[in-house]
């Protein structure tokens, strides 16, 4: 009987398991799609190296030893190379690509930029010229949304490929017994962070009660802040699934995000989306269809409360994670002579 190997892949990502956000979450449904693909992927993450906790987000850790990559590679001798943040072991597999004469292929999936200004008051040009520079050897970039793309290349970034992203319908399904109460109930999932503008969600004049999953360096005082909030912490599994799923609205107040899983995540429970109309929710939710957009939170909830949620279920089913691997796939480049992985693998299935 004839056996075929598996091109090899090394995806090299500084955000990782245990972390929760989208970056982790996009990788893993990624990389689940990936043998059926004919890829066997490999993933250096922090939790390989020694780590220090990340500067104002001690929950996130960081490899401070990323030298050890070159060793990881050299071992693995892989057939192609995934770089999917621009952290310490990020920069680690870009020089080493580089000066080996590598191809490679890397991801965007934060408004880094936008994050250091809000955080560190680092001016957003220093911060794109930063991204310029990082990204500008890659055989491709992969980004999430048309709009980014579109944002990115007005800061002069190039070789840009709109990815996408996906949901897993079979996990986050919608509570057929659902019936609305009279008191709305309001959802957020993600960080509790600055830049995530969570508290335009809790200063919102609405009579309803709302809901805070996640967890982050702003809890705190947040919850302080804002006691009549219910804060729940993180969520995973069915637990996480019963909060999307018996919520009448689901509330993206961030202006800095470049997609927003969880407002997928939301859609395929049925639930509508309520959002500022910038990058991210712009690019997924359809007023009157999906959920509500508007410079007004507050009119984009009122929006959302009148929406169909099976139409919310309907858009959701549309996004398969699938079809967001083969791209991934199609992009890949071989180290050594910068051509396309995909028909190799499609032959080593």
């Amino acid at each position: 009987m004839k056996t075929s190997t598996k091109l090899k892949l090394l995806v090299v990502t500084d955000a990782w398991t245990p972390q929760t956000n989208g970056v982790v979450t996009t990788l893993s449904a990624v990389l689940e799609k990936l043998p059926a693909l004919g890829i066997e992927a490999t993933v250096a993450h922090p939790g390989l190296f020694r780590t220090l906790p990340l500067p104002s987000y001690p929950e996130i850790r960081i490899a401070c030893n990323p030298g050890k990559l070159k060793k990881m590679i050299d071992a693995l001798a892989p057939d192609a190379i995934h770089i999917a943040t621009e952290g310490p072991l990020g920069l680690a597999a870009r020089r080493f690509c580089v000066k080996q004469g590598h191809a490679f292929t890397t991801s965007l999936h934060t408004k880094f930029p936008e994050y250091v200004n809000i955080r560190f008051g680092i001016p957003l040009k220093i911060g794109y010229r930063f991204l310029r520079w990082f990204h500008e050897p890659a055989s491709s970039t992969l980004v999430t949304t048309q709009s980014h793309y579109r944002e990115l290349t007005d800061w002069g970034l190039t070789n840009l490929v709109v990815w996408g992203r996906g949901v897993d319908t079979q996990l986050f399904t919608p509570n057929v017994h659902w019936t609305f109460k009279g008191r709305p109930k309001l959802l957020y999932v993600g960080r509790v962070a600055v830049e995530k503008n969570i508290e335009a969600f809790l200063k919102l004049d609405i009579e309803a009660d709302k809901v805070v999953v996640g967890d982050g360096p702003a809890k705190a005082e947040l919850a302080a802040q804002y006691p009549d909030a219910q804060w729940l912490g993180y969520r995973h599994g069915a637990e996480l699934v019963h909060e999307y799923a018996n919520a009448d609205v689901f509330v993206f107040p961030s202006k800095t995000d470049t997609f927003g899983l969880v407002m997928l995540e939301a859609m395929a429970s049925g639930t509508p989306v309520a959002g500022y109309a910038v990058t991210g929710p712009k690019d997924i939710v359809r007023n009157g269809v999906n959920g509500f957009i508007d410079s007004d939170l507050k009119v984009a909830v009122t929006g959302a409360l009148t929406i169909d949620r099976n139409a919310c279920r309907a858009f959701a089913l549309k996004h398969d994670w699938t079809q967001v691997a083969e791209r991934f796939v199609r992009d890949l480049v071989n180290l050594s002579d910068n051509t396309p992985v995909f028909d190799q693998a499609q032959k080593a299935i």
